[in-house]
């Protein structure tokens, strides 16, 4: 198989923040393998050991990066444990070095994964790190990134190769249209304004018969209970609903939003995102 080349650039996403050296020494082992590599982070404010999370950003960000970028994804509440180390292809021509627990979820369903290798620790390790158990983001991660982006491995130099089907996914279940009425997941919480972003497409909002102005019976479960049951109305912009009211629209992945104009929706509501929190949305008749 031909692999897409790598460019010399490194994306981090974890969930150690910035309050400590985490990832500034992250950062310092990539330099410390090639100093003309591009460093930059993607966020490094995901919750504490939320992979469902870890896993959206990757697919919220990763195509805009052009191809051949190399990420390395680091939100490993196993570390140190024997859940596997790997380096993932995707579809899009990108690679990702991250812990296979559930990470690569999003980026397996929406762009496809075609290679995956186990990363040989005994090579694609940093130096004189075989004693620290708990900080695979610098000694493995970090490391193996910037020696694949740098050239200074292949692909196939990472470590043995791994059936594709068998990387471990979360519960994610595609979005479809039966009978009028459109399932899928919550996604995520714009945790900043406290919208939330689900994985319906605005194509399957058009394929429903549902327009702007259309009353939307909107129904938001946590593992089958109800959280909320209210028609929206689907607006293009916040202003078209009174200031605290919600709405429903279509966000910037052109997927289903539910926010409060100029308000936190998630908060008012007790709305959370992850395994188990579904949404189903019907034209109100």
């Amino acid at each position: 198989m031909d692999y897409q080349q790598c460019r010399k650039c490194v994306v981090f996403l974890s969930d150690f923040g910035t309050v400590d050296g985490a990832v500034s020494a992250m950062h310092a082992v990539a330099d410390d393998v090639d100093e003309t590599l591009r460093l930059e982070d993607l966020t490094h404010e995901i919750p504490q050991f939320n992979i469902w999370e870890a896993s959206y950003r990757l697919i919220q960000a990763l195509t805009y990066w052009k191809k051949g970028t190399v990420f390395v994804c680091v939100v490993d509440p196993g570390v140190g444990s024997d859940r596997k180390s790997v380096v993932a292809l995707t579809k899009s021509g990108h690679y990702i070095v991250t812990p296979d627990n559930g990470t690569l979820t999003h980026v397996s369903q929406e762009i496809g994964i075609v290679a995956v290798r186990e990363i040989e620790e005994a090579v694609n390790r940093l130096h004189d790190s075989e004693s620290s158990y708990t900080f695979h983001g610098r000694d493995v991660y970090a490391y193996t990134a910037a020696r694949l982006a740098g050239g200074v491995i292949s692909f196939e130099e990472v470590g043995p190769a791994l059936d594709v089907a068998s990387i471990v996914k979360l519960d994610l279940v595609p979005p479809a249209l039966k009978d009028g009425e459109i399932t899928g997941n919550i996604d995520i919480l714009d945790t900043r304004y406290g919208s939330l972003w689900s994985n319906i497409p605005r194509s399957l909002v058009l394929e429903a018969g549902i327009g702007y102005g259309d009353l939307v019976d909107v129904k938001i479960s946590y593992k089958g209970c109800i959280v909320f049951g209210y028609p929206l109305r689907l607006c293009k912009n916040f202003t078209e609903v009174g200031m605290g009211e919600p709405l429903m629209y279509i966000n910037s992945l052109l997927n289903v939003g539910i926010a409060l104009n100029q308000g936190d929706f998630a908060s008012v509501y007790h709305i959370k995102t992850g395994e188990g929190w579904k949404i189903k949305i019907k034209k109100h008749l």
